[in-house]
């Protein structure tokens, strides 16, 4: 399975197989196991032990290593598709509809009217075949008007949120 994980402004290919992890297309050797208390765990890498703790809340994590912390957004290949197929109907400028990529079922709604939002920050949890799927803003902007609300059922292309 892939995943791509987002630190800062640097995005990282990850590849888990049964026998290996690769990140970017080089393997690499970790051994992570959770240590004591929930969110702190004990990671093996290039033979040196390392504590970290790690906190999350769906797709983004909070990494803290030797102090200093690290916010990583991780998204896997299946919501990145439907992330990326999304249609978006605008200029840069204007108004923009964020649209369903799929029929689905609102489980939450992430934002609010009047919110500032970045470029690739959750919208709305869509729930599709089972599997919820994180619909992320397409630009940056403001959010101007929210279509949907939870329990709703959508069908594909029907406007989610308007964006300005």
């Amino acid at each position: 399975m892939k995943y791509y994980a987002r630190v800062g402004e640097n995005e990282y290919e990850i590849e888990i197989t049964p026998e290996e992890l690769f990140v970017d297309g080089t393997a690499i050797r970790v051994d992570l196991k959770q240590s004591g208390m929930t969110e702190l765990y004990s990671m093996l890498f290039d033979g040196t032990s390392h504590e970290l703790l790690i906190g999350s809340d769906r797709f983004n994590y909070n990494v803290t290593l030797y102090g200093e912390q690290f916010q990583i957004q991780v998204e896997d290949e299946r919501s990145r598709r439907l992330n990326a197929g999304r249609q978006m109907s605008s200029d840069l400028s204007g108004k923009a509809a964020v649209n369903a990529p799929i029929p689905g079922l609102v489980v939450k709604v992430l934002v609010e009217e009047g919110q500032e939002v970045e470029e690739g920050l959750p919208l709305i949890i869509l729930e599709a075949m089972k599997m919820e799927n994180e619909i992320r803003a397409p630009r940056s902007g403001i959010v101007t008007q929210i279509e949907v609300a939870p329990g709703q059922r959508v069908e594909q292309n029907s406007v989610l949120i308007l964006l300005e």
